[in-house]
């Protein structure tokens, strides 16, 4: 069961999809879920989102969610199968989810006297521009294919391959935002600037100013981050544009500090405006948003258990509130309650690495994230297999698979 599992995921690493593009990626899926015995509806959401559904009898239904999209980074990895799509990558990992999930619904359609009930294994597409979830539920995900029992889902985190991690009471990650901004400046000679309202400027003094709402009006006990992770204008350097785009994303793990800090982001940038004398104010566009992940804790506590009885105590830790964003929560809707895990995918020589030099081990979005496979696959298959059974069939959800 590995060895296809292992293939699959290689596959999936040398060609990753961007979000919205995963056209081949969705294609696999579907494949490999229809030869393991499931109904599979292809398109879910309007792109290209997949569902595979196990049926097993009566019982409830658990749904294994994955996701289908990498990200645009351009690989450093030096590995045999790094990426062969220019820029494309998967930094994030949802290349080893995939592989986990099929690993895990091949498991489960092998051993069906173990369990009944119904599989779904939901690919989703878009995770990394906060799109997919929303949609395929919007598209009838639940009043289609049914309401679930439980959503289970792990992410690979720069922790010790072979172990999981669960997370404490409260959120696990934030909820967050993401604005494109646009300011309109006067186009001109880079020789007579005084004729010109540069954007530039405005840009760079705002960018500098936005700093501030976490350092000086946010609490240090809150957690708020504010990223500007773009900043794009003009062509050339004797040439001022007439706009300045920026990319800003803001996370806080409160809907009421989300909006307080995206508020002050507009405010700041209306002001740099103004301060400039810009001829139009500035537009703000909210291309993405999404709760706050608050994993269910009954369903996270006996999850944690079954992990524990196959994978032993030593291999199961805590997580710690992170500061990354997902859209699964959106999954949580009509009070279905989530399981959410870390899966570690850091090797032992890197992590010794690590500690010898005192450089960090690579994480997720780096253009050298590099899971150790042989190790992190066939646990993650295992942790999500023995989750679902738990779900399926609590007495049954300790024992090999």
């Amino acid at each position: 069961m590995l060895r296809p599992a292992l293939e699959f995921y290689l596959d999936l690493h040398l060609h990753p999809e961007l979000s919205g593009d995963e056209h081949r990626t969705a294609g696999l899926l579907a494949t490999w879920l229809e030869h393991h015995g499931c109904e599979v509806a292809r398109g879910v959401g309007g792109g290209h989102g997949v569902v595979g559904v196990l049926r097993n009898g009566p019982g409830p239904t658990v749904a294994l969610r994955t996701e289908l999209d990498a990200l645009p980074v351009t690989e450093r990895t030096g590995l045999p199968y790094a990426s062969t799509v220019p820029g494309v990558m998967h930094a994030c990992g949802h290349d080893l989810h995939l592989a986990a999930a099929a690993g895990a619904l091949a498991r489960l359609a092998a051993a069906r006297d173990a369990w009944r009930g119904t599989v779904l294994v939901i690919g989703q597409p878009a995770e990394e521009t906060l799109d997919g979830a929303r949609t395929m539920l919007a598209d009838g995900l639940y009043e289609r294919f049914g309401t679930p029992a439980a959503v289970l889902a792990q992410h690979t985190a720069p922790l010790p391959a072979g172990t999981v991690a669960h997370p404490g009471p409260g959120p696990l990650m934030p909820a967050g935002a993401t604005l494109d901004v646009v300011i309109h400046g006067r186009g001109g000679h880079g020789g007579t600037p005084h004729l010109t309202v540069d954007p530039v400027l405005t840009a760079a003094s705002a960018v500098v100013r936005l700093q501030s709402v976490v350092a000086r009006e946010t609490a240090p006990a809150e957690q708020v981050v504010l990223t500007v992770g773009a900043l794009h204008a003009g062509e050339r350097a004797n040439v001022i544009p007439d706009r300045a785009e920026l990319a800003v994303s803001v996370r806080a793990f409160d809907d009421a500090a989300l909006d307080r800090v995206r508020a002050a982001v507009e405010r700041i940038v209306r002001a740099e405006c103004a301060a400039s004398g810009c001829p139009a104010g500035p537009e703000f566009t909210v291309t993405s948003r999404s709760p706050a992940l608050t994993p269910d804790p009954a369903l996270t506590a006996a999850v944690r258990g079954a992990h524990e009885a196959v994978l032993g105590p030593g291999r199961v830790a805590t997580a710690p509130p992170l500061t990354a964003v997902e859209d699964i929560a959106h999954f949580r809707r009509d009070g279905v309650p989530l399981a959410y895990w870390l899966l570690g995918v850091t090797g032992a020589r890197r992590l010794r690495e690590a500690a010898a030099t005192g450089e960090p081990v690579p994480s997720n979005h780096s253009p050298e994230f590099a899971p150790e496979v042989r190790t992190a696959l066939p646990t993650g298959i295992t942790a999500l297999t023995t989750a679902a059974l738990h779900v399926l069939d609590p007495a049954r959800s300790e024992g090999p698979v």
